[in-house]
């Protein structure tokens, strides 16, 4: 996939990766890059720095996404995602698993130890959880 079919915009939660065209389910959508660096020294610039675009290869390598170049690192987390990562060769390539149609914002699962980390302590704020959040809300406001 050419990154001119993509584009970063303002989504819900911040910026966002979008998709200019549509993009068939199955299809690369982008490839996550950036330094590789020892997983330990990744873990302790989480811990010390807050650092977010780290993505752990293996026990031994992360990938250090924190380059405005690496367009994968607007792809926004979501609890329901159109795109997947996979690990292709030491690569992290972003997958769609359902169609995205044109100006979708193009989400994926960060995982549980990012979640942990990062998003539980503030709630998460996918569109899936915005909606649960609003049906709560209205059912408690019906009652």
């Amino acid at each position: 996939m050419s990154t001119k079919s993509l584009r970063v915009g303002r989504s819900k939660t911040g910026l966002g990766l979008f998709a200019r065209a549509g993009i068939a389910k199955g299809a690369l959508v982008a490839i996550y890059r950036g330094s590789r660096i020892p997983t330990k020294v990744a873990q302790a610039r989480e811990k010390t720095h807050g650092s977010r675009y780290m993505f752990e290869i293996d026990k031994r390598w992360t990938i250090d996404g924190s380059s405005r170049k690496n367009l994968a690192r607007y792809a926004n987390h979501s609890c329901r995602p159109n795109a997947e990562a996979d690990l292709v060769g030491g690569h992290i390539l972003l997958r769609a698993v359902t169609p995205i149609g044109p100006d979708e914002e193009i989400t994926y699962d960060y995982g549980e130890e990012y979640f942990d980390l990062f998003i539980r302590p503030h709630g998460c704020r996918c569109e899936h959880c915005a909606e649960k959040k609003r049906k709560r809300k209205s059912n408690k406001t019906l009652r």
